[in-house]
This record gives structure tokens, sequence and C-alpha cells, in this order.
């Protein structure tokens, strides 16, 4: 689904281009250099955005600090956002300095106050929004859902002669209010594509009815930041958050995306845009780096050597990928293929730039290459691996 454009710093959100993906620190921003320093890994793993959380005054403080280190490091061209909640009226009021560096407001509005507070406090961050010309999203959470207007749309559903189940009112109570906050922010003079909005669930087939459900009724008018709230950790976050938002994005619908997993000691911070950059390419949507192709095994596979040999790939291209870039644009959509056996080789071959097939379990000891689907040559003795290897960055040269 298209939506405008939204410049946050140098890039653009939304429209025509790619589809954006950010991450979040877990640092006290306080702490302006550990804060500044995963920042920058983050944005080496290929995170595009980067939110921090502003809690508090000392947090407030920090983010100049965090800007300029930013700024000194090479990272200029890398957006800051900044995560409010409860107190962020208060602290870009009192912090005019961490207003101007940041490049994009995160508002919930489930949590600026009650009643007249509320309209009062939301009010005061989108005029010093307007006041310092930056963007915002209106990211509202079901785990702090406006409780007013939950209650409000119960009411209503009360009194339907069918009524919705109670997780279906929560839907739509989510929608309702990033809507009634985008219009809210609009009549205070924001721009509708300076307004990014979000629905964020834990439960999977809830969130991604959410998200259905805002992009049905906002039409076009806002970019859509996708995201699981609480996803998980390790293989079950992962699964979760791909589950979720590759249904979303197969729908055309999301315009940036971030895969929140809990970080453990075999899964730090960076993973997160490990995984984004991954579901992106799987969809075709964005590359990153050669896509190798590889075969699980089975009873016909014979030896772990194509196992071998694919792991060997990826190490080859991840310690070449930088001086590749450089030399051959374009090398990111790559597709080579490593196979163990002749059942899928010449079909995987097909829709592979390189690919290679390695004998199984009672067939010829050699293994046949192929280069843009056609067979080129065969390959046997100990020097294979080395003898592939030549044979891509060959192919890499002549394309």
């Amino acid at each position: 689904m298209k939506t405008p454009a939204t410049k946050i710093r140098s890039l653009l959100l939304g429209a025509e281009s790619p589809i954006v993906i950010q991450s979040m620190t877990n640092t006290d921003t306080a702490d302006a250099k550990a804060t500044a320093s995963q920042c920058i890994e983050l944005a080496v793993a290929g995170a595009e955005m980067v939110r921090v959380t502003v809690n508090t005054d000392r947090a407030a403080q920090a983010v100049p600090e965090i800007r300029a280190i930013l700024d000194k490091s090479g990272y200029e061209h890398l957006p800051l956002i900044g995560d409010f909640h409860y107190n962020g009226h208060s602290l870009l009021k009192a912090h005019p300095s961490c207003a101007r560096a940041l490049d994009k407001y995160r508002i919930n509005p489930g949590n600026v106050g009650f009643g007249d507070k509320h309209q009062y406090n939301f009010a005061q961050i989108i005029e010093i929004a307007l006041e310092h010309s930056k963007p915002v999203r209106i990211g509202v959470n079901w785990g702090s859902l406006d409780q007013e207007l939950f209650t409000e749309m119960m009411d209503q559903n009360a009194k339907r002669k069918n009524p919705k189940s109670d997780r279906d009112v929560i839907v739509d109570a989510m929608v309702e209010s990033a809507l009634r906050s985008a219009k809210m922010a609009e009549k205070l003079g924001m721009k509708h594509q300076n307004i990014v909005l979000s629905v964020k669930m834990s439960q999977v087939e809830d969130m991604v009815k959410a998200y259905q459900l805002l992009a049905k009724r906002a039409k076009g008018r806002y970019p859509l930041h996708l995201g699981l709230t609480e996803a998980g950790s390790g293989l079950q976050g992962i699964v979760s958050s791909t589950a979720a938002l590759a249904i979303l994005l197969n729908q055309g619908i999301g315009d940036t995306i971030r895969i929140s997993l809990t970080p453990d000691s075999e899964n730090p911070r960076t993973r997160e845009v490990e995984v984004a950059k991954q579901l992106l390419q799987s969809l075709g949507l964005r590359y990153f780096r050669p896509q190798v192709t590889s075969c699980p095994g089975c009873g016909r596979t014979s030896s772990t050597f194509f196992q071998e040999l694919a792991k060997e790939i990826n190490q080859h291209i991840d310690k070449n990928l930088s001086d590749w870039r450089e030399k051959y644009p374009g090398v990111e959509t790559l597709k080579i293929a490593v196979m163990g056996c002749v059942v899928n080789g010449p079909g995987e071959a097909a829709h592979a730039d390189v690919a290679i097939s390695l004998p199984g379990k009672m067939e010829k000891k050699v293994a046949p290459v192929y280069i843009d689907g056609k067979y080129d040559q065969s390959l046997q003795g100990d020097q294979i691996t080395a003898q592939f290897i030549e044979i891509v960055e060959n192919y890499l040269k002549s394309r």
C-alpha cells in the first residue's frame, strides 16, 4: 500500500522508498558513551534508524551528547529517535536541546495522561515537534492501551445485537486510538505525512488483524511501523516476529520494521537487525548479501561435504562482501546453490547464478557446476572448494 514519504533526518520513509530497518538500544540513555556505542553497533549491523529511551532528566540531557558522538564517529546520517512514555511532554519542554537533537519523537497515546490532561500533554508534544520540524510516531501498545477509550468501545459493543469478542474490541480500540491521535495531531498543525502509526501487540494473530484494519482505515494516509510488542527471546521471538511481519509485508503493508527480541548471551541486540534483513531478503523486498541456497541433507547424501562447502561459501562471502560491494554493484542479488545430490541439484541450478551439485550415494563422484542455469563443467578431487570459490569470483568479474 502506497503511503506518503516522511523525511527523518536524511532518510526517507514510505512512498517508493525501501522498507526501513530499525532497532532500539537497551543501554541506560544517561550513559551517552555506552548508548552511542550501541547505536553504532546497530548501524554497522544494518539498522537505519535507532530509538533510545528518554525517561529522565539525565537521559534527556545525554541525548545531545549521543548525537555529537554519532556525528564525530561518521554516523551523522543515522536518525536518532526519542521514545517517550508518561513524561515526554515535560522532558521535551524542559530540555530543548534534546528536542532539537532527536530526529523523531515516539508518543504512546495510552500513557500521556487521562481526561483533560491527555489532550493537553499530547498537544504539548505535538507543538514541540512542530516547533523543531520533527515527525512523530504515534505508537499504540496493547499493554498500555487508553483505558478510557477501551471502556467506551466495550460499552458500545455491549449494546450491539451481535457483540464482538473482547479480543476483537481490543483490536478495534488499538486502531481507533491511533487514528484519533493522528487526527488530533493534524488539527494541531502536523502534516499527515509526518505522522507514522503503529499498533503493536504480542499475539501474532491479533497483531496482524490490527495492522490490516489500520491499513484499511488509514487508506495510505500515514506511513506504518510494523512490529510485535514483546516477541520473546531466541527462536520463539524470531519465529513470532517473522510470521507476523511476513504476512503483512507480503500484503504490501508496512514502511519500517523492528524485530523485537529479548537479548541474551547468544542473541545480542544486533540479532534483531540481522533477522530483519534476512526477512526482507527472503521476501524479495531488499537485498543485503548474496543468497546461498543449500539442501538440508537426507539419506541420499553420503557425506557432510555439501554442508562444509555451504559454510565455507558463506564465510567467503562475509569476508569479502565489503570489497565486493565496491567492485561489483548489485552483488547483493547474487544467488548461489550448493546441493547434496542429483534430485534437486539441476532444478535449483536453474534458479541460481552459480550452482554446484555434489554427489550423493550411488552417484558418480563428480560435481557438476552450472552457470546461469546451464551446465558449465564438472569438478572432482580434493580441490572442489577452492575451485568452486574461484568459479564464483570469476563469475563476479565477468558479470
